[in-house]
Parts: structure tokens; C-alpha cells; sequence
């Protein structure tokens, strides 16, 4: 009983030490996680609570964590209604065994108003932190319009890239061009090694038929017992040497014609062969006959000898016969030279097919996406594409100054006015071509000469512009008949500049004669005037009619053109 009580006694000991245990260790996991968290801090500051529309605002973020710890900063738009601009690189600075991480994010902020920097999440080994938010002003900026005019907003309007992605296609091009160059040469001009079939073709017959009989003695015919096959092999070289040699029928010949006829042709003198030499060929054709026709099998050692049989008769063969004439060698020569020159005709016509098939592919590619009449003007050149792709020129002509874009610039041309009118008005011309190119550009500006005391109205009096436009556009009409042109036709409406200058638009069509010929181009025009005081400003535009590029070249200068009297006169004074 006092065992089992002493027992119990421990247990309960074991039980008390291992609850104290638990609790000490539980508090060493805590205190030491507690001491962890303590190594982590961040903090966020800036360096400006105020800004005006677009500056930038220094956003720091200090992080101070231990060396092994692993701290992932903020990345992206995640400051708004800030909008980040930039997220300079991490700086790392260490101090006793803990490491300070800072970064700068630069922000900035285009509309007025007071924001609020939202709090930014920091990850330290797994763990969230978050800075503190922080409130920034965004003023706006202050104009003083005693000073600075104000201007309406310009419409939005089509920009042309500065630069083309021509050299890109260029170089497409070119590559193109390298690749299909290199197919034709590899599978067309290029010099091919011979295949051993072919480079034994080229050999002489005697040489083939030597070379023939070797192979066939090395070969596993007679051990396989295989007789017919060889048979048939040794009796087709010696057929294919008379063939090309002796008698060109010998290769369907039975074997009692083919010796007939070489009996034929011993007798007649043709070919100075043995007799014993004939009946030796005519044995081993008999035999090979019957070898596959009657499936006789003779020994190995008689068609050993058969095959010896042969190749002496080969040899007799070619003693026999003559040497060929210089004649017969020319001709030989004159033979190969005219294959050759076939071969080089069929390289030309397959290149040329090729090239003629990729040009034609590429232009009704090329049609297909960009049309076909671009592509057209695009080869053989067009004198409209060419200015409307060209480097366009931005400047100002005159005074008051017109502002206009141009394919060219204008220059400055003299204005032939009657001497009674030199008195009273002043012109500029600024110009590029005449109406006798179909497409020209001229800038008038005519000034009235008033006299000083007129210069001044009286008060509340407003000043009526000195120009008539209707009647200025008429008399131009009438300049344009006096320069030849015919067949005018007018319609006129009110025309806005893209900054609000009004003004009138003449336009139509017209015929030109060219000079020294019996036929006229058809063309058409636009005539822009303005008037102010005592001041006209004229913008006369020709260019030929049912021309794409010509419309778009208009439109693009119309749209271009500005008026502003107003800056002119600020920097003058």
C-alpha cells in the first residue's frame, strides 16, 4: 500500500515538473518572439507637405531589422491618389548587428486639392508592418493674366511620327532578300558534290565496266548461292560495254542476235574481234540463259571462271577497237559543252521564274495590306507622296505672321504692285512653286498705308477692317484667268483657324494650260483670307485633282494654319 502511495506521490511530482517546464518554456517562446519584433521598425517621412501641380514629393521609407531578416518593400501605384513617378534603389547601411533600409519613391500629383498618402505595407520575414499615412497639400499655380494671355485649348489633332519604322522594313528587305539569294545558290548554282552513282557515270565505259566486275567479285552472291542474281549482273555488264561501245542495241538483244550481229560486224571488218573471242561471250550468255530460265546451277569455281572470261573479253574489246578521230573528240567536247550550257539555261530560267514569283508575291502582299496604288507610287515614285512623307517645315510668314506647315519652305518672292498702289499699300509674298506646277503654296500679306491721323478711332468707336473679302476673293479669281487659267469653278464658306481667327474660304476647280502645249491639267484650289484693320492676310493653295496625296497634304496645311497678331506685336514692343 505505502509502495503504491509513494508511486502515486511521484507521479504527481513528474506531472508538477513537467507543468513548470511547459510554462518556462512557453514564456522563453514569447519573450523570444517578443524580443524579435522589437529588432523590426519603419517609419515613413517626407520631405515637403506642400506642393504645386506637378512637383514631386520625396516619399522615405526607413526600415531597421536584423541581418538575417528578409524585407520586401512596396512596389508599383500604390500611393494613390498620389501617382509614383520613380522608386529609387535601396539603401543599405549597417549599424552594430542590425541592418537600416531606406528607399525614396518620388510622387507628384496634377490636380489641386489636399491628399492623403495611404499607409504602406512593409513585409519583414513574413510579417506585415505599416507606415503611418501622412497628409500633403497640392496647390495650384497662380497666373498673373495682366501678363500672360490666355489661350484656348488647342483641338486634338493627328501627329505624324518624327521618325518612320522605314529601316525596319529595310532591313526585313534585305534579309528577304539574303535568305532567297542563299536558297538559289544552295539548291541551284551551287556546285553539288557528286554522288557516287553519278561520279561512276562520268566514268569512261571501259573504266565502268572494270570497276562493274570488281564490285561483283567482292560481292556475297556465290557465298548466299545466289547464281541467277549474279549471272544476271556479270551478263549486263558485258552487254551495257558493247552497248556503248560496239553495237547500241546489245542490251535488248537476245543472245543469238547480239552474237550474230558481232559475227556480223567481224566479217564486215568494223570490229577487229577474235573469233575465240565471240564464242567465249556467246558460252557465258548461253549459260547465264539457262542459269535463269532453266534454274541450272553451275558451280561456284566455272562462274568464277565465267567472270574472268569476261573481263578478258572486255579487254580484247577495247584493244580492238580504234582510237577515236581528233573529229569524233571535238564533237565529244562540243556535246558536253552544249549540256552544259543547257544546264546553265535551266539554272537561269528556274532563277528567273523564282524571282519573277517573289517579286510578284511581295507586291500583291504589300497590295493587299497597304493598297495597291500606294504600293505602285511607292516603286515607281510619286511627286505628291514624296512631299507628304518628306520632312514637313513649321515656320512664320509675314507680319502679322501666318503659322503654317509646309512640305518645303517658302521663299521669299518680289510683289510686282503698280506704282499708283506702292503709295498706299505695302505686300510680302512668300511662295513655293506657281500655279503652272498644279501644286503650289503662296502667302500674301498686304498692308494698308494709313495715314496717322487716322490711326486713331474715337471713343467706343470699333474699327471696321479696311478689306472687302468677298471682293478680294473675286479679284483673285480674276488673277488666276489672267495667269491662264480656265473652266473656274466657286463656291465660298466661312473658314476657322484651329486658334480662332475667321476668315473666308474660296475653293473649286480649275483648268491649267501648260505652256507650249495644246492641253490643260485639271486642278483645284483653296483661297483663305482674313482680314484685321488694316491688314490682309492671303493663303493660296493649287494642287492637281483625283490625287489622294495632294488632298491630304491640304488638309494637313489648312489645319496647321495660326494667326496671332497679338504675340508678334508683344515681343516687337
Amino acid at each position: 500500500m505505502n509502495r503504491q502511495n509513494n508511486i502515486f506521490i511521484r507521479i504527481i511530482e513528474i506531472k508538477g515538473y513537467q507543468k513548470w517546464l511547459s510554462i518556462l518554456g512557453l514564456s522563453f517562446i514569447f519573450f523570444f518572439l517578443g524580443s524579435f519584433s522589437s529588432f523590426a521598425q519603419v517609419t515613413s517621412e517626407i520631405d515637403t507637405t506642400k506642393i504645386r501641380i506637378g512637383e514631386q514629393i520625396n516619399y522615405k521609407i526607413k526600415v531597421e531589422a536584423d541581418t538575417l531578416s528578409l524585407v520586401v518593400f512596396p512596389e508599383g501605384q500604390t500611393f494613390a491618389p498620389l501617382e509614383a513617378v520613380e522608386a529609387l534603389e535601396i539603401d543599405t547601411t549597417k549599424r552594430e548587428s542590425k541592418y537600416l533600409l531606406s528607399r525614396i519613391y518620388k510622387l507628384t500629383q496634377f490636380d489641386s486639392g489636399a491628399y492623403t498618402i495611404p499607409r504602406q505595407k512593409i513585409i519583414i520575414d513574413e510579417k506585415a508592418f505599416f507606415t503611418d499615412s501622412l497628409k500633403v497639400a497640392v496647390n495650384t499655380v497662380v497666373v498673373d493674366t495682366t501678363k500672360q494671355k490666355l489661350y484656348d485649348i488647342k483641338p486634338i489633332i493627328e501627329v505624324e511620327k518624327a521618325f518612320s519604322d522605314w529601316w525596319k522594313w529595310l532591313l526585313i528587305t534585305l534579309l528577304a532578300i539574303a535568305i532567297v539569294a542563299f536558297l538559289l545558290y544552295w539548291f541551284i548554282w551551287r556546285q553539288k558534290p557528286l554522288t557516287e552513282e553519278e561520279e561512276i557515270a562520268l566514268l569512261p565505259p571501259y573504266d565502268r565496266a572494270k570497276l562493274a566486275l570488281e564490285k561483283l567479285d567482292i560481292s556475297e552472291y556465290l557465298l548466299r548461292s545466289e547464281v541467277k542474281e549474279y549471272y544476271s549482273e556479270l551478263t549486263f555488264i558485258i552487254r551495257k560495254y558493247l552497248d556503248e561501245k560496239v553495237y547500241d542495241r546489245a542490251l535488248e538483244s537476245t543472245t543469238a542476235e547480239l552474237i550474230a550481229r558481232l559475227n556480223l560486224l567481224k566479217d564486215g571488218n568494223q570490229i577487229p574481234l577474235s573469233k575465240e573471242t565471240i564464242l567465249h561471250i556467246e558460252s557465258i550468255l548461253q549459260r547465264a540463259d539457262l542459269v535463269k530460265f532453266a534454274k541450272s546451277a553451275p558451280d561456284v569455281e566455272l562462274a568464277k571462271m565465267d567472270k574472268t572470261t569476261i573481263d578478258k573479253a572486255i579487254d580484247n574489246v577495247r584493244i580492238s577497237l580504234p582510237e577515236p578521230s581528233e573529229e569524233e573528240k571535238l564533237l565529244d567536247q562540243k556535246y558536253k559543252e552544249e549540256q552544259e550550257r543547257k544546264k546553265k539555261r535551266k539554272k537561269i530560267y528556274i532563277t528567273v521564274a523564282i524571282s519573277i514569283f517573289l517579286i510578284v508575291a511581295t507586291f500583291v502582299g504589300f497590295g493587299v495590306k497597304y493598297g495597291f496604288g500606294y504600293v505602285k507610287d511607292t516603286i515607281i515614285g510619286h511627286e505628291s507622296k514624296e512631299l507628304l512623307e518628306g520632312d514637313w517645315v513649321e515656320s512664320a510668314y509675314g507680319f502679322p505672321p501666318v503659322w503654317i506647315d509646309t512640305p518645303k519652305v517658302l521663299k521669299r518672292v518680289d510683289a510686282n504692285l503698280p506704282d499708283e498702289l506702292k503709295e498706299k499699300l505695302s505686300m510680302t509674298t512668300f511662295a513655293y512653286g506657281t500655279l503652272l506646277d498644279v501644286f503650289s503654296v503662296v502667302i500674301n500679306t498686304t498692308t494698308a498705308k494709313v495715314p496717322q491721323q487716322q490711326q486713331v478711332a474715337q471713343d467706343g468707336e470699333e474699327k471696321e477692317p479696311m478689306f472687302d473679302l468677298l471682293k478680294v476673293s473675286e479679284e483673285s479669281i480674276k488673277g488666276f484667268e489672267a495667269q491662264g487659267a480656265s473652266n473656274i469653278s466657286v463656291k465660298r464658306e466661312k473658314f476657322t483657324t484651329p486658334n480662332g481667327a475667321e476668315g473666308l474660304k474660296t475653293f473649286g476647280t480649275l483648268s491649267i494650260k501648260m505652256p507650249n502645249t495644246e492641253y490643260g491639267v485639271d486642278a483645284k484650289y483653296e483661297l483663305l483670307c482674313f482680314a484685321n484693320e488694316n491688314v490682309l492676310q492671303q493663303i493660296i493653295i493649287t494642287f492637281p485633282k483625283n490625287d489622294s496625296y495632294a488632298d491630304d497634304m491640304v488638309e494637313r496645311i489648312t489645319d496647321s494654319i495660326e494667326l496671332k497678331p497679338d504675340d508678334v506685336e508683344e515681343e516687337n514692343n
